[in-house]
């Protein structure tokens, strides 16, 4: 189904004055992977394997966004974006699981917007994770992948060709109550960088977002040479406890024709693990424009075990093969 058959069908049934310029949009993406996790065990610190395949809905999405012109000057946008389940049709007690949604002001003087999104920070990430979404995704050994609630954003129109800068606050809406460090508390993301389609660069900072005394800087570059992409990632995380942890990441992809892509990925990190590690490589078949094949083999692992706190413990193996769609 078209993205305007579908639009109509679901303006049909609703107000029409609520769905002005919308689109209809998500994603489904299923992989079917072969799953081998270390288990620790803190009685005897011996080492247990365990192993399963598993069919997984990778951040499978549905949403609608668009908006309605004030006038030539100023329009509202919003967008409502949901996370579903494509394996097993349950997200926790719950079909659908709230992502991206906000409601703002687009105007030649920027974009205001309130809500439940990506953070700055997380934004800047820009395309630098290839095997997003999947058991590569840097969440497992990075931290400032914040989907923020109780967030107001002011975005920069583009200038100078391609700089713009996004700053958000995030409040908990708390009382007044003097926080502790390591308590929820209010926070301030921000972010800088120039992008175009040959190279991109950027800095982002968080400043209270996770907890109150905890400060992330992520600094990212992005360069495309005809059929090749090279992407880096460093990140500094302080606590306000323990000492500053830092992390780099790099990947590339190389498009061999205009259907097939390999890509790789390394990142080193201790930021969520001490001496972790991902590595990645993966192959993509791009059977139409929305639909693509692919497959992965990821390494997930830290250093030794910690018997005192078995959890931070992995030596983790993932290989699969998938199919995601795009509409």
């Amino acid at each position: 189904m078209k993205k305007t058959l579908l639009a109509l069908v679901i303006a049909s049934v609703l107000p029409a004055a609520a769905f002005a310029d919308v689109i209809v949009y998500g994603k489904a993406n299923v992989s079917v992977q072969s799953t081998d996790e270390a288990a620790l065990s803190s009685a005897n610190g011996n080492q247990a394997d365990g192993s399963k395949v598993e069919l997984l809905s990778n951040a499978s999405r549905i949403g609608v966004k668009g908006g309605e012109e004030v006038n030539s000057q100023l329009k509202v946008i919003y967008q409502f974006e949901y996370q579903t389940e494509v394996d097993d049709g349950t997200n926790g007690s719950q079909t659908f699981g709230q992502r991206n949604i906000y409601l703002g002001l687009q105007g030649s003087a920027g974009t205001i917007m309130g809500g439940h999104f990506d953070t700055p920070t997380k934004v800047a990430q820009e395309k630098i994770d290839l095997f997003n979404d999947l058991e590569g995704d840097i969440t497992h050994i990075f931290k400032g992948e914040i989907r923020a609630s109780n967030i107001v954003q002011y975005v920069t129109p583009t200038f100078g060709g391609g700089f713009s800068g996004s700053v958000a606050y995030v409040t908990e809406e708390n009382d007044g109550v003097t926080k502790k460090t390591g308590e929820t508390g209010n926070g301030i993301s921000a972010s800088f960088g120039y992008n175009s389609p040959t190279f991109y660069v950027g800095v982002a900072m968080d400043q209270d977002v996770e907890a109150e005394g905890v400060d992330l800087i992520r600094v990212v570059g992005r360069l495309t040479l005809g059929a090749f992409q090279l992407g880096v990632l460093g990140e500094n995380y302080d606590n306000g406890v323990a000492d500053e942890e830092d992390g780099a990441l790099v990947s590339a992809l190389w498009n061999v024709t205009d259907k097939w892509a390999v890509k790789a990925q390394h990142g080193s990190s201790e930021v969520r693990w001490i001496d972790g590690e991902s590595s990645s490589i993966g192959v993509d078949y791009k059977m139409t424009k929305s639909a693509t094949l692919f497959g992965y083999y990821t390494v997930v692992e830290n250093g030794q075990p910690d018997l005192v706190a078995v959890d931070n413990y992995r030596d983790d193996n993932y290989a699969g093969i998938g199919l995601d769609y795009k509409f």
